[in-house]
């Protein structure tokens, strides 16, 4: 993986992070956020039913 793409999965990830925890859910399934893939953070934060998608950085 390029360096510019691994950035943009870290950097997404932690906005995910950052909003679960945010809207109170800190592990799920016994495992803590930041074990988990960007799929499955995607995952829980639709079915914690956000009305609004995280926000992202556009990288050029």
């Amino acid at each position: 993986m390029s360096e510019l793409l691994q950035e943009a999965v870290h950097d997404k990830r932690q906005i995910l992070i950052d909003q679960l925890i945010q809207s109170g859910v800190y592990k799920i399934k016994n495992k803590h956020l930041y074990e988990m893939s960007l799929s499955e953070l995607e995952t829980e934060y639709l079915n914690i039913g956000s009305a609004e998608p995280p926000k992202q950085h556009t990288y050029m």
